[in-house]
């Protein structure tokens, strides 16, 4: 199959599953890359917290933090079917950097995510970024803010705020929904996501000690229904982030082959399906991110 009857029908998979998808996959020892829209903009949800991990794990490797400093977390009391962990907690919790930073990337944990940006806050993260040559990911505001949408407010109704995320983007990207408009929100492309796993699984400036352990945080990413399926084998190993807010289903990661080649993946999309629970859709995304992993593998060979 030819390279551009590949897109075309990647993007007829996407479109019959309600999906608009901006995608990816690069070959992390060449640099060859296939995608799909890989420039578009997005607000990127739960991704954020991989700039956060990699900002926290920075600031413990030059002595600003501690990790094994205790932080007090209060209950998130959130009403709303999906967050998890310290979130859900009904009573407060003290618990240690390091372990925070598990439970921020491992189970996305909101509550543990927004204990990390008190101590690093997010024009901190976006420096750093900065500082390691990351461009295009634009942090601007704590996880906390990503619960404070309709389908909080609405609840249990909770099929009223999809149906606003699914219909109310504007032609240039804004949205009545703050946390879907990419002006607003925390936003990044498929690209700049690619670029950050490039930088933290190959020598950059990123010290090797930090990337060796956001490497370890996205390794015992415990979220497996989107892209790990496809992805993850014995003979390969899956490392990732999901990211999911209304309409919005994300996930970034790298995999490792038994033969030592390794691929960055970056699977942005946003459904036009007024629906939280979109099996099809996830699998549609799973299946195009595999395709065009398999056409820049055999390209190699």
């Amino acid at each position: 199959m030819t390279v551009g009857r590949l897109l075309r029908t990647a993007r007829q998979t996407l479109r019959d599953a309600g999906l608009r998808g901006c995608l990816l996959v690069r070959d992390l020892d060449t640099g060859d890359e296939l995608g799909l829209d890989a420039d578009v903009v997005l607000p990127v949800a739960s991704l954020v917290k991989v700039p956060l991990a990699v900002a926290t794990v920075d600031r413990i490797d030059r002595g600003e933090l501690d990790g094994a400093c205790g932080i007090t977390v209060t209950p998130g009391r959130v009403r709303t079917p999906g967050p998890t962990g310290l979130s859900r907690f009904r009573h407060s919790a003290t618990v240690a950097i390091d372990d925070l930073l598990y439970l921020s990337v491992a189970i996305s944990d909101e509550g543990a995510s927004d204990a990390l940006f008190a101590l690093t806050p997010p024009p901190t993260v976006a420096d750093t970024l900065r500082r390691f040559g990351i461009e295009g990911i634009s942090v601007r505001h704590r996880t906390r803010d990503l619960t404070d949408t309709p389908a909080e407010r609405l609840a249990p109704e909770v099929h009223l705020a999809h149906a606003l995320a699914a219909s109310a983007t504007t032609a240039g990207q804004g949205h009545p929904i703050a946390q879907l408009d990419v002006g607003r929100a925390n936003a990044g492309s498929a690209r700049a996501f690619v670029d950050l796993l490039h930088a933290l699984w190959r020598p950059s400036r990123i010290p090797a000690a930090v990337a060796a352990r956001v490497r370890e945080l996205m390794g015992d990413n415990l979220l497996r229904q989107r892209l790990a399926p496809d992805f993850s084998s014995d003979a390969s190993r899956w490392s990732s982030k999901t990211g999911t807010l209304l309409n919005l289903r994300h996930e970034v990661g790298v995999v490792e082959h038994a033969d030592g080649q390794a691929y960055a993946v970056a699977a942005l999309s946003e459904s036009a399906v007024p629906a939280a629970v979109q099996p099809a859709a996830e699998a549609a995304l799973a299946q195009v991110a595999r395709e065009l992993h398999d056409a820049l593998r055999a390209a190699r060979r």
